[in-house]
């Protein structure tokens, strides 16, 4: 019974057309930084240290720039539940595919390393511009509550993307891989892991950041071909996201340099539109301040 309130809800506001959404994400920018203060706290340290080189005012105006940003993806995100593929396609376009379509062509499976920047749930669209015989697929932690995880992979799939939990990566990809199927999957690699697995570090927005490096051993096991994904929001309501090929032999990398060359990427990206990256997720909760080029700790 809930769920099917809930996708009514979603359904309704899907339905609003963009003109008025983002009126209303108007409205919702100023209950989530004035009125609620949504996780403000969190958002403020992680600007501030990971950018030490700006002042108070610079930061508070960047703040603000993340949250209109974030009230907007939360209501394009609801636009999923019934957007069209053409719609979709004309607003999330995609550059450089024919480099990926290639590689699947070829009978290859390929990785595609991304992170919670610009809207990454419009990024399920990316099934509507790759070849129909190979099988787009993304991996997804799965939600606590049943029924909002339901909710998100109903419009997570309805653009012709499988998504697949965490947990069950290697089994999913060992089987497409047996079956001699060919596959596209996109993994959203910049998520802190548990204290207890911090094992690697990365310098990261000016932090020695703790990293998963699961897509990393996982491309070189099975001998996928690694793109990034380099998202742009060139104005509002319409993303621009391009391939281009990570590494041309990962195998023949060291251990975790694959990793390295993802978050140089993606470190990159952040620097040239930083109000487009997650920051109210605590990234950097079982990181270190890098020590600036004078040698003092950051602040």
């Amino acid at each position: 019974m809930m769920y099917r309130l809930l996708r009514s809800f979603l359904w309704l506001v899907g339905c609003i057309p963009f003109r008025m959404l983002y009126v209303l994400s108007d409205g919702l920018f100023y209950l989530l930084y004035y009125v609620a203060g949504y996780r403000r706290k969190i958002v403020r340290r992680n600007l501030c240290e990971s950018f030490p080189e700006k002042g108070l005012p610079e930061i508070k105006q960047l703040e603000k720039k993340f949250y209109r940003f974030f009230a907007d993806m939360m209501l394009e995100s609801c636009k999923l539940a019934t957007i069209s593929p053409d719609e979709l396609r004309r607003r999330m376009q995609f550059r450089n595919v024919e480099a990926v379509n290639a590689k699947v062509r070829q009978g290859k499976c390929v990785a595609i390393y991304l992170g919670h920047f610009g809207n990454w749930e419009w990024i399920s669209s990316m099934p509507l511009w790759l070849e129909k015989e190979m099988t787009g697929a993304q991996i997804y932690h799965k939600l606590r509550n049943d029924t909002m995880d339901r909710l998100m992979l109903h419009i997570r799939e309805r653009m012709g993307a499988v998504c697949v939990d965490m947990h069950k990566t290697a089994r999913y990809i060992t089987e497409m891989v047996n079956a001699g199927k060919v596959c596209v999957i996109g993994f959203i690699a910049d998520q802190s892991p548990k204290k207890r697995e911090s094992r690697h570090f990365l310098p990261f927005l000016h932090h020695k950041t703790p990293v998963l490096t699961g897509t990393e051993k996982i491309a070189k096991h099975y001998g996928f071909e690694v793109f990034y994904l380099d998202v742009r929001r060139p104005r509002r309501g319409y993303y621009e996201a391009e391939f281009s090929l990570l590494h041309e032999q990962p195998r023949t990398l060291p251990d975790f340099e694959l990793t390295a060359l993802y978050f140089k990427r993606l470190e990159q990206a952040i620097l040239r539109q930083p109000e487009l990256y997650l920051w109210t997720h605590n990234r950097f909760k079982h990181a270190e301040k890098l020590e600036t080029p004078d040698g003092a700790s950051e602040k």
